[in-house]
């Protein structure tokens, strides 16, 4: 055991990721996984399975040459592989008595803030049963606006959803490579990453992908490794804080659950631009954004969406919700005290995103 991997030994919630690619490698994964997972779950940890691998299966029983483009037909797909992947699944863990629950999210799912707590409680109730919830995107209905983007980034939106500890993004290469090809143990420079083991037409995701992943998770508290899924034992030897694949120390500046949805799972409608005094108060302060340092904004949006909040320079220094729609920001943009009353109506005393509802961005 490595002294730095403690987190992974003390683990008690985990999210494991595989993707298309690796299982379309490796038709005996499913097994070999429900073994590992038996031997974590006599541990006394409780896991949660995000797989891919509807759409590669559904594209083969259709008659597909290729993973399609267009979106009717990825529906097809994932519609007539999920029922096969969910059988694979079943089969393997009921091997070993444990009980495997098919559910399917949408990014609407897990953005609708009613809907997510509805996830919550499910996804818990299944924990506490004793069963393995195998997590997948609905391809079937999910449009490509409405698309988590691929289940790397759905494993990092699970991980806060269930308190997990530590995610594990099971990959077809070593770990994350450095420039030469060699294995990186544990991940401190974003620079010294080479995307190798990307995107084929089987999957969707990449090293890319995962790497953000694994960023969002670590800003929940969890733990992460990127690991080889051919090696013999993976998970085991992960979860014995060996030295397997990538390592991610957690954040010890965690964000609570809310404001990680905010940060990762939102999407900005539009984006309000301030300037240099506004990104200095933000960053060096627990303080909200006023309309003082607001110089206008982009795009359209309305009272609750998320928006982005742009410094002078054109990067993001934060989101958060909007306590204003767009017009109404536009209106305040650079004003205090009487030109808001005058402009408001007799109020001049509120925030554009108030600190509760803004999350700002690492720089």
């Amino acid at each position: 055991m490595t002294a730095d991997r403690q987190a992974l030994v003390k683990a008690r919630r985990i999210v494991v990721k595989v993707g298309s690619r690796t299982l379309a490698r490796d038709p005996e994964l499913p097994r070999r996984l429900a073994a590992q997972f038996a031997a974590l779950v006599a541990e006394g940890r409780s896991i949660v399975l995000v797989s891919s691998g509807a759409v590669a299966i559904g594209c083969n029983r259709l008659g597909y040459a290729t993973r399609p483009t267009d979106v009717p037909s990825l529906q097809a797909a994932a519609s007539a592989g999920q029922s096969v992947l969910m059988r694979r699944y079943d089969e393997a863990f009921a091997e070993h008595d444990l009980t495997a629950a098919q559910v399917l999210l949408t990014h609407a799912d897990l953005a609708h803030r009613a809907r997510l707590n509805n996830a919550r409680a499910a996804l818990g109730a299944l924990l506490e049963a004793g069963a393995i919830p195998i997590i997948n995107e609905n391809d079937a209905v999910a449009t490509e606006e409405l698309r988590v983007g691929d289940n790397d980034q759905l494993a990092a939106m699970v991980s806060p959803l269930i308190g997990a500890d530590a995610l594990v993004l099971l990959t077809d290469v070593a770990g994350v490579l450095d420039a030469a090809g060699e294995r990186i143990p544990t991940f401190t420079n974003r620079s010294a990453f080479t995307d190798r083991g990307s995107a084929d037409r089987v999957g969707s995701g990449g090293m890319q992908s995962k790497l953000e992943a694994a960023h969002k998770a670590q800003r929940s508290g969890a733990a992460v490794v990127i690991g080889p899924a051919g090696h013999p034992n993976v998970l085991v030897d992960v979860f014995a804080g060996r030295d397997v694949g990538t390592y991610f120390v957690p954040e010890e500046a965690v964000l609570r659950a809310r404001k990680h949805w905010i940060a990762y799972t939102l999407r900005p409608t539009g984006a309000v631009l301030v300037d240099a005094g506004a990104v200095q108060a933000l960053r060096t302060g627990k303080t909200s954004l006023l309309p003082i340092g607001v110089l206008g904004v982009r795009g359209d949006f309305h009272v609750g969406d998320s928006v982005q909040i742009i410094g002078p320079e054109g990067t993001e220094v934060g989101r958060g919700l909007t306590r204003l729609g767009a017009v109404d920001v536009a209106r305040a943009a650079g004003k205090k005290g009487r030109d808001l009353e005058l402009i408001f109506g007799g109020r001049s005393d509120f925030e554009i995103v108030h600190r509760d509802d803004l999350v700002l961005t690492p720089h």
